[in-house]
């Protein structure tokens, strides 16, 4: 691989192109672990964005962040049968501790119901107790036999999961629909990514959940990734656990629970969506970097008024609250720092050379489209503000449209076949409700159901494998 930019077209191999912007643009690294990562400085301001924008939005509807261990009894794990069964393959156990052999093997964290849960029956008691709604940010432990992607499949990955206890079958449900709304939020306002909300089919729902709820974008390569989760465990946990409270009719009841999750995959998503053969685009809402002012001075063309303008511009834009960065080093050229900040996708470069100067003026690049514009030296701080919100609507407006461009109505089986095949992306098809039909057209194609969407449509067709009476419209695709 070259260390000089990005030498494969997106459009080309856009596996090798996927992996190489994020080597080459710093997002990530190979740990010396076989399927695990280095998440490094960018992306891991990235996900620090997502942070703080989601224990934002949590903390003011009353949920609060929580630690708990990373090591779970295995005998914890088994209680629940369907729970256990769905996750024992991707377990990695810890069966000694330095020189003693354990009695009870523990499991590294797969997800958190099973230590939360026994620790809910603990602390609930009465309905005065009601709703418990904790957060929880910590990393997680899938041992991936399938080839791992960066960001997307690793065997070790950061995640949020939320995890709530509540009195009644409703608050549960207004729950799921809370957090899914607040994902959907991140990732179209702020990610720049739109994405089809609805319901898993029994057979991809979680493990152990009444029902599951997700969220679903596109991949330029027509693949779907599932950018997080929202489930409604029912009482099934509250019965397995024995987590029970005296209710205010005075009789005991088993709670009913949700949680929910996303995780740094969406950092992945972020980049095949956004990134171009340059490299990233960062969406400015979550770019570590809003703007990169390169100083182009030439001999004898005043270089001490165009570093003192430049420090001048970027202390106005960090007023304004942004973050900015003023690449003065002399030991690179203007060209090299061009396509270095491009690679690294900063939304917006300034540039300022000795004709500027002259003018008062500033030339002011855009990284989403390469337009660029002479922009005064007063105007800058208040362009910059809204070149910002442009770039992002124009990001989203793109991805967007290839949404759309991946999605097609298919009304029989060989026309879904052809799709999948061909361009790939969602098949939109009638369904007839059922797992048969759903494993044949996984086992024949690939494809699995994405999300059954809450809005309902009338089938117009039979169900697109059977042919017998459709249930209900239901979106394919073959996914990451």
């Amino acid at each position: 691989m070259s260390d000089i930019g990005v030498t494969v077209k997106k459009n080309v191999d856009f596996s090798e192109w996927y992996v190489e912007v994020i080597l080459k643009s710093g997002l990530a690294d190979y740990a010396p672990v076989k399927g695990c990562m280095i998440i490094r400085e960018d992306a891991y301001a990235v996900w620090e964005k997502i942070q703080e924008i989601l224990n934002k939005k949590i903390k003011a509807t009353g949920h609060r962040n929580v630690y708990f261990p990373m090591f779970i009894p295995e005998g914890f794990l088994k209680k629940e049968a369907e729970h256990f069964a769905g996750f024992t393959p991707e377990v990695a156990w810890i069966t000694q501790g330095g020189d003693t052999v354990l009695e009870e093997k523990l499991a590294i964290r797969p997800t958190s119901e099973t230590i939360m849960y026994a620790t809910f029956a603990k602390w609930i008691r009465s309905w005065r107790d009601l709703p418990i709604k904790i957060n929880q940010w910590c990393n997680i432990v899938r041992w991936e036999t399938k080839a791992t992607k960066l960001f997307l499949r690793t065997r070790e990955f950061l995640w949020q999961e939320g995890h709530t206890a509540h009195a009644t079958s409703e608050e549960a449900e207004a729950e799921v629909m809370y957090a899914l709304g607040e994902y959907k939020d991140i990732m179209e306002n702020y990610l720049a990514i739109p994405v089809l909300i609805g319901v898993k089919s029994e057979s991809e729902k979680f493990a152990g959940a009444l029902y599951t709820t997700a969220l679903e974008a596109i991949m330029p390569d027509g693949k779907a990734l599932q950018m997080g989760t929202s489930h409604n465990l029912g009482q099934n946990f509250g019965k397995v656990f024995d987590i029970k409270f005296i209710g205010e009719d005075e009789k005991d009841h088993y709670v009913w629970q949700t949680s929910w999750g996303i995780t740094t995959r969406l950092i992945g998503a972020m980049v095949m969506v956004h990134g171009d053969d340059k490299g990233l685009i960062m969406p400015p809402k979550v770019a570590p970097v809003h703007v990169v002012i390169v100083p182009i001075p030439y001999k004898g063309a005043e270089p001490e008024a165009i570093a003192s303008k430049a420090k001048e511009i970027a202390e106005a834009l960090r007023a304004k609250g942004l973050s900015v960065v003023l690449d003065d080093r002399n030991e690179y050229t203007p060209g090299w720092k061009f396509n270095q900040w491009e690679l690294k996708g900063v939304p917006i470069r300034i540039e300022i050379g000795p004709r500027d100067l002259k003018a008062q003026q500033v030339m002011m690049v855009r990284r989403d489209n390469g337009q660029k514009t002479p922009v005064k030296e007063q105007d800058v701080p208040a362009t910059v503000e809204k070149l910002l919100d442009d770039i992002q609507a124009n990001m989203f407006a793109k991805a967007k449209a290839l949404l759309q461009e991946k999605t097609t109505s298919v009304q029989t089986y060989e026309e879904f076949k052809s799709v999948i095949a061909g361009k790939g992306g969602f098949a939109k098809a009638a369904w007839c409700g059922n797992a048969d039909c759903e494993a044949k057209i996984k086992e024949e194609t690939g494809a699995t159901i994405r999300v059954i969407p809450f809005v309902k449509e009338e089938p117009k067709t039979g169900c697109i494998y059977c042919g017998g009476k459709a249930k209900e419209i239901a979106y394919f695709a073959r996914s990451y």
